[in-house]
């Protein structure tokens, strides 16, 4: 999966997909750690994990 091809549902962050979380960091511009510890703060959802990351 490249930049230009988004996961099927954007709403929600899938950890334990690595083409999703490759795509979700060069998003969110974070590393893979930091995301997957947004997730585990907040949740699966896209919305609180951005808000989270850049709180």
């Amino acid at each position: 999966m490249n930049e230009k091809r988004r996961p099927q549902d954007i709403s929600r962050i899938n950890v334990q997909e690595q083409e999703e979380v490759r795509w979700w960091c060069s998003q969110l511009s974070c590393n893979e750690m930091r995301l997957k510890n947004a997730v585990k703060a907040v949740g699966q959802s896209a919305d609180a994990v951005r808000k989270y990351l850049h709180r």
